[in-house]
Protein backbone atom coordinates (compact mmCIF):
# COMPACT_ATOMS: atom_id res chain seq x y z
CA UNK A 1 0.00 0.00 0.00
CA UNK A 2 2.96 2.05 1.07
CA UNK A 3 4.81 1.52 -2.10
CA UNK A 4 1.54 2.24 -4.45
CA UNK A 5 0.93 5.57 -2.61
CA UNK A 6 4.83 6.66 -3.48
CA UNK A 7 4.59 5.86 -7.31
CA UNK A 8 0.84 7.66 -7.09
CA UNK A 9 2.08 10.77 -5.82
CA UNK A 10 5.08 10.61 -7.55
CA UNK A 11 3.38 10.31 -11.13
CA UNK A 12 0.80 12.97 -9.87
CA UNK A 13 3.99 15.03 -9.66
CA UNK A 14 6.11 14.38 -12.78
CA UNK A 15 2.26 15.19 -14.45
CA UNK A 16 2.04 18.87 -12.24
CA UNK A 17 6.05 20.07 -12.77
CA UNK A 18 5.90 18.69 -16.36
CA UNK A 19 2.80 21.31 -17.34
CA UNK A 20 3.11 23.58 -14.80
CA UNK A 21 4.33 26.70 -16.91
CA UNK A 22 1.30 25.75 -19.28
CA UNK A 23 -1.23 26.48 -16.38
CA UNK A 24 -2.01 29.95 -18.12
CA UNK A 25 -4.29 32.60 -16.05
CA UNK A 26 -6.42 34.66 -19.07
CA UNK A 27 -6.44 31.09 -21.88
CA UNK A 28 -6.35 27.36 -21.64
CA UNK A 29 -3.42 25.11 -23.04
CA UNK A 30 -3.67 22.15 -25.22
CA UNK A 31 -2.69 19.78 -22.43
CA UNK A 32 -5.66 18.98 -20.08
CA UNK A 33 -5.93 18.65 -15.90
CA UNK A 34 -4.76 15.38 -14.55
CA UNK A 35 -7.72 12.44 -15.34
CA UNK A 36 -10.37 11.43 -12.79
CA UNK A 37 -9.54 14.88 -11.05
CA UNK A 38 -11.87 17.55 -10.00
CA UNK A 39 -10.75 21.42 -9.63
CA UNK A 40 -12.83 23.86 -8.17
CA UNK A 41 -11.89 27.81 -8.84
CA UNK A 42 -12.90 31.32 -7.92
CA UNK A 43 -11.98 34.15 -9.96
CA UNK A 44 -12.50 37.71 -8.92
CA UNK A 45 -12.05 40.53 -11.68
CA UNK A 46 -11.87 44.12 -10.84
CA UNK A 47 -12.38 47.29 -13.03
CA UNK A 48 -11.44 51.01 -11.36
CA UNK A 49 -13.55 53.82 -11.70
CA UNK A 50 -13.70 55.35 -15.61
CA UNK A 51 -16.00 56.77 -18.18
CA UNK A 52 -18.44 56.64 -18.58
CA UNK A 53 -19.94 54.78 -15.48
CA UNK A 54 -17.07 56.21 -12.68
CA UNK A 55 -17.63 53.63 -10.57
CA UNK A 56 -15.65 50.59 -9.28
CA UNK A 57 -16.93 47.75 -10.87
CA UNK A 58 -16.56 43.80 -10.37
CA UNK A 59 -17.40 40.12 -11.39
CA UNK A 60 -16.75 37.03 -9.24
CA UNK A 61 -16.72 33.56 -11.09
CA UNK A 62 -17.28 29.88 -9.29
CA UNK A 63 -16.25 27.06 -11.41
CA UNK A 64 -15.94 23.61 -11.00
CA UNK A 65 -13.73 21.90 -13.97
CA UNK A 66 -13.59 18.17 -14.51
CA UNK A 67 -10.49 15.75 -15.58
CA UNK A 68 -12.35 13.34 -17.22
CA UNK A 69 -10.01 11.16 -19.18
CA UNK A 70 -6.23 12.22 -20.85
CA UNK A 71 -8.33 13.68 -23.62
CA UNK A 72 -11.54 15.13 -22.51
CA UNK A 73 -12.10 17.89 -19.80
CA UNK A 74 -15.51 19.78 -18.70
CA UNK A 75 -15.71 23.16 -16.61
CA UNK A 76 -19.37 24.57 -15.74
CA UNK A 77 -19.43 27.94 -14.24
CA UNK A 78 -21.64 31.17 -13.29
CA UNK A 79 -20.80 34.89 -12.69
CA UNK A 80 -22.14 37.07 -10.35
CA UNK A 81 -21.49 41.23 -11.11
CA UNK A 82 -22.28 44.80 -11.18
CA UNK A 83 -20.73 45.47 -14.26
CA UNK A 84 -23.82 46.08 -16.10
CA UNK A 85 -26.16 47.10 -13.79
CA UNK A 86 -25.77 49.00 -10.26
CA UNK A 87 -26.85 46.55 -8.70
CA UNK A 88 -24.73 42.96 -7.91
CA UNK A 89 -26.56 40.44 -9.11
CA UNK A 90 -25.97 36.59 -11.10
CA UNK A 91 -24.94 37.36 -14.37
CA UNK A 92 -24.28 34.26 -16.71
CA UNK A 93 -23.56 30.50 -16.36
CA UNK A 94 -21.26 28.71 -19.00
CA UNK A 95 -20.32 25.62 -20.10
CA UNK A 96 -16.95 24.60 -21.95
CA UNK A 97 -15.49 21.36 -22.98
CA UNK A 98 -12.16 20.60 -24.37
CA UNK A 99 -10.56 17.24 -26.76
CA UNK A 100 -6.95 16.95 -26.63
CA UNK A 101 -6.27 14.83 -30.13
CA UNK A 102 -2.74 15.29 -30.66
CA UNK A 103 0.20 14.46 -27.78
CA UNK A 104 3.76 14.30 -29.05
CA UNK A 105 5.44 13.46 -26.07
CA UNK A 106 9.36 13.29 -25.12
CA UNK A 107 11.38 13.10 -21.82
CA UNK A 108 11.78 17.50 -21.60
CA UNK A 109 9.09 18.63 -24.25
CA UNK A 110 5.68 17.92 -25.83
CA UNK A 111 3.69 19.19 -27.95
CA UNK A 112 -0.19 19.06 -27.95
CA UNK A 113 -3.55 19.95 -29.94
CA UNK A 114 -6.91 20.05 -28.69
CA UNK A 115 -10.29 21.57 -29.58
CA UNK A 116 -12.84 23.11 -27.71
CA UNK A 117 -16.35 24.30 -27.64
CA UNK A 118 -18.42 27.05 -25.26
CA UNK A 119 -21.88 27.69 -24.81
CA UNK A 120 -23.00 30.89 -22.28
CA UNK A 121 -25.89 32.34 -21.70
CA UNK A 122 -25.79 36.03 -20.08
CA UNK A 123 -28.64 38.04 -18.91
CA UNK A 124 -26.78 41.30 -19.29
CA UNK A 125 -27.72 43.82 -21.69
CA UNK A 126 -26.28 44.09 -24.86
CA UNK A 127 -23.13 46.85 -24.27
CA UNK A 128 -19.86 47.30 -26.12
CA UNK A 129 -18.59 46.08 -28.84
CA UNK A 130 -16.37 43.34 -27.84
CA UNK A 131 -17.74 39.82 -27.74
CA UNK A 132 -16.67 38.30 -24.37
CA UNK A 133 -18.89 35.18 -22.85
CA UNK A 134 -17.39 35.21 -19.25
CA UNK A 135 -20.70 36.92 -17.75
CA UNK A 136 -21.15 40.02 -21.23
CA UNK A 137 -22.73 37.87 -24.23
CA UNK A 138 -24.97 34.69 -24.86
CA UNK A 139 -23.46 32.49 -27.07
CA UNK A 140 -20.93 29.85 -28.71
CA UNK A 141 -17.36 29.48 -29.32
CA UNK A 142 -15.19 26.70 -31.16
CA UNK A 143 -11.87 26.66 -31.08
CA UNK A 144 -8.44 24.91 -31.23
CA UNK A 145 -5.28 24.88 -29.07
CA UNK A 146 -1.86 24.30 -29.94
CA UNK A 147 0.82 24.00 -27.01
CA UNK A 148 5.01 23.55 -27.22
CA UNK A 149 6.60 22.77 -23.96
CA UNK A 150 10.53 22.68 -23.62
CA UNK A 151 11.87 22.18 -20.28
CA UNK A 152 10.69 25.07 -18.50
CA UNK A 153 9.26 27.45 -21.49
CA UNK A 154 5.45 26.64 -22.70
CA UNK A 155 4.26 28.99 -25.48
CA UNK A 156 0.40 27.87 -26.92
CA UNK A 157 -1.72 30.01 -29.20
CA UNK A 158 -5.16 29.62 -29.62
CA UNK A 159 -7.88 30.97 -32.79
CA UNK A 160 -11.05 30.51 -32.34
CA UNK A 161 -14.57 31.96 -33.44
CA UNK A 162 -17.27 33.02 -31.75
CA UNK A 163 -21.21 33.64 -32.28
CA UNK A 164 -23.58 36.12 -30.28
CA UNK A 165 -27.44 34.95 -30.04
CA UNK A 166 -28.46 37.94 -28.45
CA UNK A 167 -32.20 37.95 -29.34
CA UNK A 168 -31.47 41.99 -31.13
CA UNK A 169 -29.97 39.57 -34.01
CA UNK A 170 -32.90 39.09 -35.14
CA UNK A 171 -34.86 41.97 -34.94
CA UNK A 172 -34.88 44.98 -37.39
CA UNK A 173 -34.15 47.59 -35.22
CA UNK A 174 -31.23 49.25 -36.89
CA UNK A 175 -28.20 50.31 -34.83
CA UNK A 176 -25.75 52.83 -35.04
CA UNK A 177 -23.00 51.86 -35.45
CA UNK A 178 -24.05 48.25 -35.85
CA UNK A 179 -23.65 45.84 -33.71
CA UNK A 180 -21.09 42.70 -33.59
CA UNK A 181 -21.99 39.44 -33.54
CA UNK A 182 -19.37 37.31 -35.09
CA UNK A 183 -15.53 37.49 -34.23
CA UNK A 184 -12.52 35.60 -34.06
CA UNK A 185 -9.99 35.58 -31.03
CA UNK A 186 -6.51 34.95 -31.50
CA UNK A 187 -4.03 34.42 -28.85
CA UNK A 188 -0.12 33.96 -27.99
CA UNK A 189 0.52 32.71 -24.06
CA UNK A 190 3.82 32.17 -22.59
CA UNK A 191 4.74 30.61 -19.26
CA UNK A 192 8.02 30.19 -17.53
CA UNK A 193 8.50 27.92 -14.64
CA UNK A 194 11.04 30.13 -12.51
CA UNK A 195 10.95 28.26 -8.91
CA UNK A 196 12.08 26.04 -7.42
CA UNK A 197 15.71 25.88 -9.36
CA UNK A 198 15.32 21.90 -8.89
CA UNK A 199 12.35 19.57 -7.47
CA UNK A 200 13.04 17.77 -4.25
CA UNK A 201 9.63 17.34 -3.11
CA UNK A 202 5.90 17.66 -4.31
CA UNK A 203 5.52 20.23 -1.23
CA UNK A 204 7.75 22.56 -2.82
CA UNK A 205 5.99 26.14 -3.92
CA UNK A 206 5.84 26.67 -8.17
CA UNK A 207 6.53 30.22 -9.13
CA UNK A 208 5.48 31.08 -13.03
CA UNK A 209 5.60 33.68 -14.95
CA UNK A 210 3.27 34.28 -17.97
CA UNK A 211 2.77 36.93 -20.56
CA UNK A 212 0.00 36.61 -22.96
CA UNK A 213 -1.41 38.43 -26.08
CA UNK A 214 -5.33 38.40 -26.84
CA UNK A 215 -6.55 40.21 -29.43
CA UNK A 216 -9.89 39.72 -31.46
CA UNK A 217 -11.13 40.40 -34.81
CA UNK A 218 -15.11 41.40 -35.74
CA UNK A 219 -16.17 40.19 -38.69
CA UNK A 220 -19.64 41.85 -39.13
CA UNK A 221 -17.83 45.27 -39.49
CA UNK A 222 -13.69 46.06 -39.24
CA UNK A 223 -13.25 46.36 -35.45
CA UNK A 224 -10.54 45.10 -33.71
CA UNK A 225 -8.64 44.89 -30.15
CA UNK A 226 -5.41 43.62 -28.82
CA UNK A 227 -4.70 43.02 -25.29
CA UNK A 228 -1.55 42.08 -23.04
CA UNK A 229 -1.85 40.34 -19.68
CA UNK A 230 1.16 39.78 -17.63
CA UNK A 231 0.28 37.35 -14.23
CA UNK A 232 2.33 35.89 -12.08
CA UNK A 233 1.40 32.28 -10.58
CA UNK A 234 2.10 30.35 -7.38
CA UNK A 235 1.11 26.64 -6.71
CA UNK A 236 1.06 25.23 -3.19
CA UNK A 237 1.63 21.63 -2.39
CA UNK A 238 0.71 20.96 -6.02
CA UNK A 239 -2.25 21.34 -5.75
CA UNK A 240 -3.55 24.63 -5.20
CA UNK A 241 -2.83 27.28 -7.76
CA UNK A 242 -3.09 30.92 -6.78
CA UNK A 243 -3.33 33.72 -9.79
CA UNK A 244 -2.57 37.42 -10.36
CA UNK A 245 -3.18 39.15 -13.77
CA UNK A 246 -2.99 42.65 -14.73
CA UNK A 247 -4.76 43.14 -18.36
CA UNK A 248 -4.56 46.36 -20.12
CA UNK A 249 -5.08 47.45 -23.58
CA UNK A 250 -2.57 47.86 -26.82
CA UNK A 251 -4.33 49.01 -29.46
CA UNK A 252 -8.23 48.97 -30.22
CA UNK A 253 -11.00 50.52 -32.46
CA UNK A 254 -13.85 48.95 -30.40
CA UNK A 255 -16.21 50.59 -28.31
CA UNK A 256 -15.58 48.00 -24.39
CA UNK A 257 -16.51 48.35 -21.35
CA UNK A 258 -12.88 48.74 -19.90
CA UNK A 259 -9.15 49.33 -20.65
CA UNK A 260 -7.90 48.02 -18.37
CA UNK A 261 -8.40 44.99 -15.43
CA UNK A 262 -7.59 43.08 -12.56
CA UNK A 263 -7.63 39.29 -12.31
CA UNK A 264 -7.31 37.28 -9.23
CA UNK A 265 -7.84 33.64 -8.53
CA UNK A 266 -7.69 30.62 -6.26
CA UNK A 267 -8.31 27.15 -7.48
CA UNK A 268 -7.72 23.78 -5.51
CA UNK A 269 -7.66 20.22 -7.09
CA UNK A 270 -8.34 17.12 -5.76
CA UNK A 271 -6.86 14.59 -7.38
CA UNK A 272 -8.41 10.95 -8.11
CA UNK A 273 -11.72 12.52 -7.21
CA UNK A 274 -13.53 10.31 -10.15
CA UNK A 275 -13.50 7.09 -9.47
CA UNK A 276 -12.11 5.00 -11.94
CA UNK A 277 -14.34 2.50 -13.72
CA UNK A 278 -13.91 -1.43 -13.24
Amino acid sequence: MMMKQILFAFLFLYSFVAGAQELYVYTEPASNMPARSISAKLSANYIGKQAPSNRFMQRYTPEIMFGLNKNWMVHAGATFADMHTNNFRWESVYLYAKYRFLSLDDLHSHFRMAVFGEAAYSRSPFHFDELSFQGDKSGAQLGIIATQLWHKLAVSATVSHLQSLDGSRNDKTVYTPSRIYQAMNYSLSAGYLLLPFQYTDYRQTNLNLYTELLAQQSLDRKAYYIDLAPAVQLIFNSNTKLNLGYRFQLGSDMQRMTKDSWLISLERTFLNALKKKK
